[in-house]
């Protein structure tokens, strides 16, 4: 059977509001994607129950996106922690009114802070971030939702980076309500064969993002795509793939994302071109 292929409003638009929803689902949709991925950058940006409305009529199913903007953290040296432990239970509210089962983020810290750490400090933050994720994780398994935590790049963060960093410091949690969300452009930069990690992760694999290797589209990279799609099978992953590249229009998600050029002709060109060489493959 063919994968669930979803595509990020970031491609196009920040933040996600209910005026934007709409026309970006209709576009979307007529490009062949299965469900689309809705950031929740501040809750209320957006209405649940109208989203499902609009994606219930286009026939799409939906992943929320977390976005760890500056004092958002499970740790307590990066932000504040009962605050972002609520906008989690928001990002998962949003979730089951939806209908998704994935909420995926990096949720340990806020993107784009980094500090050193020895063996005992990085001890240290692992235990808070397990303590601090638990309950989370408690709720979102009695609802049918899994959180899924993504590892990223060095310049972006400096608590989870790889694939066995994450297994290691998840490890008491994976399972039911916590799992893996894995991108192929933090793959690309950390892991040593990123095809290895995604079969390393097995069975905690609980979302993927995909785009090109430069965060374009995918296809015109020197990504090995029929090798990581293969790497994916063997980890038993068949759930969805989603398209996360960002515009270079909207100035707060430009300088996030390092987007200083334009990474496609236009982004419906990114997204098109991205869909047609995923399923070309058999995605």
């Amino acid at each position: 059977m063919p994968r669930t292929i979803a595509v990020n409003t970031w491609v196009w638009t920040s933040p996600l509001t209910d005026d934007t929803l709409e026309p970006l689902a209709r576009t979307a949709a007529r490009m062949g994607y299965d469900a689309l991925e809705l950031p929740l950058e501040s809750v209320g940006d957006w209405d649940p129950l109208r989203a499902r409305a609009v994606l219930d009529g286009l026939g799409m199913g939906a992943v929320v996106v977390g976005a760890m903007g500056p004092g958002r953290s499970l740790l307590a040296r990066a932000g504040d922690v009962a605050a972002t432990q609520d906008y989690l239970r928001a990002c998962l509210d949003a979730a089951a009114v939806l209908g998704a089962s994935v909420v995926a983020g990096p949720f340990y810290a806020p993107t784009g802070v980094t500090w050193r750490m020895d063996e005992t400090e990085r001890a240290e933050v692992v235990g808070e971030l397990r303590e601090n994720l638990a309950p989370l994780a408690r709720e979102a398994a009695a609802i049918g939702v899994t959180l899924a935590v993504e590892p990223l790049n060095r310049y972006e963060t400096s608590v989870l980076n790889t694939v066995a960093q994450s297994l290691d410091a998840l490890a008491p949690l994976l399972g039911a309500g916590v799992g893996l969300a894995l991108d192929t452009y933090h793959l690309n930069i950390e892991e040593k064969r990123p095809a290895d990690a995604i079969r390393a992760a097995g069975a905690a694999i609980a979302h993927v993002q995909v785009c090109g290797s430069d965060r374009g589209a995918v296809g015109d990279d020197h990504t090995d795509w029929p090798e990581l799609l293969r790497a994916l099978d063997d980890a038993g992953y068949r759930g969805a793939l989603g398209l996360e590249s960002f515009t270079g229009e909207n100035a707060t998600i430009a300088v996030a994302a390092s987007v200083w050029r334009p990474l496609a002709a236009s982004q419906d060109d990114l997204a098109a071109r991205s869909i047609a060489h995923l399923r070309a493959l058999g995605a």
